[in-house]
């Protein structure tokens, strides 16, 4: 699974409604279309998509200013909210899957409550020494990655990862205990979205042509 899908549910939530542009601008103004899939045209493909899937609300509204088809906005409906929810959850725990959906649910965060979060993130670190200690049965760190050959630089990586992994994210939940950010129930977050007509420093600078739809 890729992280497009959290990354859109989450951004057409924080707007209430968002056209297709304003969910790319707001995208390429988080970096996504670096580290992650989220170009233009996979963008307006999710939108689409979970439209049909009753994911989000479309809304025809007035024809663009350019003089084409009306814009389409997007809202997050209750089935969407409970899969934003289900995913930004699911990647804060897995610790075996792609960079960038722990990426795209750091991003959403602070859309859980303070305690939820502090709990995703300890099963993430169980999850994560649970995986090492399987590991070690088979290889031993302080042997060195000589003892399997040019192979043992494979089971290197994979446990200096873990390592890396575990101080991150521990450091993470001292930072959050100690108080940092607003989450859900504590008052307004920050949001990192533009407004409308707000210029995006980070734009990619592409055209897309649905970008007034």
């Amino acid at each position: 699974m890729s992280a497009i899908r959290l990354l859109v549910l989450g951004a057409v939530r924080q707007h209430g409604r968002a056209h297709g542009y304003q969910v790319r601008n707001d995208l390429e103004y988080w970096g996504a279309h670096e580290w992650s899939n989220a170009k233009p045209g996979s963008i307006y493909h999710a939108l689409k998509q979970m439209a049909k899937q009753g994911l989000l609300l479309a809304h025809e509204i007035a024809p663009s200013t350019a003089g084409g088809p009306p814009r389409t906005e997007y809202e997050i409906t209750e089935a969407g909210t409970e899969e934003f929810l289900n995913l930004l959850r699911s990647n804060l725990v897995s610790y075996d899957q792609r960079p960038d959906m722990l990426s795209a649910a750091l991003g959403f965060i602070v859309d859980l409550p303070r305690d939820e979060a502090v709990d995703l993130l300890r099963q993430r670190v169980r999850g994560i020494e649970d995986w090492r200690r399987s590991v070690t049965e088979y290889y031993t760190p302080e042997d060195g990655p000589e003892q399997l050959g040019h192979i043992g630089e494979i089971m290197n990586l994979w446990v200096h990862t873990a390592d890396g992994g575990v101080e991150w994210t521990r450091g993470l939940i001292k930072r959050i205990e100690g108080g940092a950010y607003t989450f859900a129930g504590e008052g307004e977050p920050f949001v990192g979205i533009l407004g409308e007509g707000e210029e995006n420093p980070f734009a990619s600078g592409e055209t897309h042509a649905e970008d007034d739809r």
